[in-house]
């Protein structure tokens, strides 16, 4: 059998009623603790200030008349404040940590019904923090009962698990959260309802970095802004989400974009600038494309996580963002790490929460679900309801699930294609002839073609959305440029067959300068392309 300890305060008025024999009609909360019928405590350890010495005594006393099974141990504990949470928290956890406790031979009991608000608030605690290993118990009176002394106790368990009630409330919190992370789409992935499940707890209970990685289109901008909405709901953030697309940011302005800057800072600093993270301050930063980051910035962006301060563009002094980072990137960051594009330190300080998000073609048995949320999300910007007809659905979704479909945008495809179908539909039905034609569409957009094939090489070096920013003429021109380039093992070699006609014509040919200047145009240097360059 095991042993009942408990833990409690003097009480400085109810447990004291004088010494005369009516004490024994009145109610005394460390009395009803020691005379319960169903609990007996074997050890009870009576905390006291010095002031109140004999009142502990003479409360010992009457405790081994009426319970001669209860040790009790007098115990000194000043409170110079009772009322001072810090003073009173620091000499209550000091007690706890001077005990020697033994819960396989022992249950605990911490009583909260003497001593201040304050003092029951850091019982609580320490019980909750398991700095007490036990439970709680509560003394009250009970006018029902023949003997007044003996009122009535409740245990009180903190271990949550063990109330029906409150675990349902916190598992259909928990539901209701992944829910809002997915859009409230019924997705049957289970590798991706286990992924939603953890980003859910993270979310709720971690402030460091979360890195989204995937493919393009897979769903991570709009991941980033539910983790945000999410947190935003829950108190958890007071600051606004700042959203950056990091393939946009170049050179210069790319650190005063990310950081600030002060007027005069360069040339067209006009203005002083808070930047992107001083204005995710309390809130959520989400850099997309973090792998398109410059090494500087991937610097000065360590230290900003670390520290949660950094040095503006043109400023001597700090300045302090507390923001909590999301990255997302459709990049490999460990093989940019072992190609010198990227930080290793950086990717280490947000590698903590990594989550990786399929593609839609490794998500099929969630394109019925996104096909009906997709019409959804368009009935209400248009305010015009639109349903397929039961053969054009069958059509769709046959196709969606066929081989042939690639799904090479992941859900900006399927995104893009209700539109489409929405769009076209007459008297908000889409027909099974519009289903075929829009067939046909995704078929040819999928269809790799020649221009495709001769422009992959730029892939190694630019992003979607930075090729998007470059004239199709430069790209073809820059794509021969970085074939040939690959063909030499110096730049010299490589300026001397692009510049085969027009270094003749010069004094001085200067074909590493030209070609330095000319891949400087894209950002390139030419330890880049060597660099990236994987032999098959």
């Amino acid at each position: 059998m095991k042993k009942t300890i408990a833990v409690s305060l003097l009480g400085t008025k109810l447990d004291f009623v004088g010494k005369g024999t009516h004490r024994w009609s009145k109610w005394r909360p460390n009395i009803s603790l020691v005379c319960q019928p169903d609990l007996v405590i074997d050890e009870l350890y009576l905390l006291h200030d010095n002031h109140s010495t004999r009142r502990a005594n003479n409360l010992a006393v009457d405790i081994e008349t009426i319970s001669p099974e209860t040790s009790v141990h007098l115990v000194q504990v000043n409170f110079a404040n009772p009322w001072d949470f810090e003073e009173v928290y620091a000499k209550l956890y000091d007690f706890c940590q001077n005990q020697h406790f033994d819960i396989d031979h022992n249950d605990y009991l911490f009583h909260i019904t003497t001593g201040t608000h304050v003092a029951q608030i850091c019982s609580y605690l320490l019980t909750e923090s398991r700095h007490f290993p036990g439970r709680l118990i509560q003394t009250a009176p009970d006018s029902t009962q023949e003997d007044k002394s003996a009122g009535r106790i409740q245990i009180i368990d903190l271990d949550l698990s063990k109330y029906d009630q409150l675990a349902t409330r916190f598992d259909n919190e928990h539901l209701q959260g992944k829910a809002f992370l997915k859009g409230g789409i019924a997705t049957k992935n289970e590798a991706f309802n286990r992924l939603i499940s953890q980003i859910e707890k993270v979310a709720i209970r971690s402030k460091e970095p979360i890195l989204l990685t995937g493919p393009t289109g897979a769903g991570k901008s709009q991941l980033a802004t539910r983790i945000y909405q999410l947190k935003k709901k829950r108190a958890m953030l007071s600051g606004q989400l700042i959203v950056v697309n990091c393939a946009t940011l170049k050179g210069e302005n790319a650190m005063a974009a990310l950081f600030g800057h002060t007027k005069g800072a360069f040339t067209g600093a006009a203005t002083a600038r808070n930047g992107f993270l001083r204005a995710a301050n309390q809130g959520l930063l989400f850099l997309d494309e973090i792998g398109e980051l410059g090494l500087e910035e991937q610097a000065m962006l360590l230290r900003a996580i670390e520290n949660k301060s950094f040095h503006p563009v043109g400023s001597d002094l700090e300045v302090e963002s507390n923001f909590q980072l999301i990255a997302g990137t459709n990049r490999n960051l460990k093989e940019a790490v072992a190609q010198g594009r990227f930080r290793e330190d950086l990717l280490a300080r947000i590698n903590l929460w990594t989550y990786n998000l399929p593609a839609l073609k490794d998500r099929k048995e969630d394109i019925e679900a996104n096909v009906d949320f997709e019409l959804i999300q368009f009935s209400q910007k248009q305010g015009n309801h639109i349903r397929f007809n039961k053969e054009a659905r069958n059509t769709y979704l046959s196709f969606a699930h066929s081989p042939q479909a690639t799904w090479q945008g992941n859900f900006r495809d399927l995104g893009s294609s209700i539109i489409r179908l929405c769009t076209l539909a007459d008297s908000s039905r889409i027909s099974a002839q519009d289903v075929e034609v829009e067939i046909m569409r995704l078929l040819s957009d999928w269809q790799p073609d020649e221009k495709r094939q001769n422009l992959r090489l730029l892939e190694r070096f630019f992003s979607e959305t930075q090729l998007s920013q470059i004239d199709q003429f430069d790209q073809h021109q820059l794509n021969h440029v970085l074939q040939e380039c690959l063909c030499h093992q110096s730049m010299a070699s490589a300026g001397r067959t692009l510049f085969n006609v027009s270094r003749t014509k010069k004094a001085v040919a200067n074909d590493s300068t030209r070609l330095q200047k000319y891949l400087a145009k894209f950002g390139l240097k030419w330890q880049d392309i060597h660099i990236s360059h994987d032999p098959e």
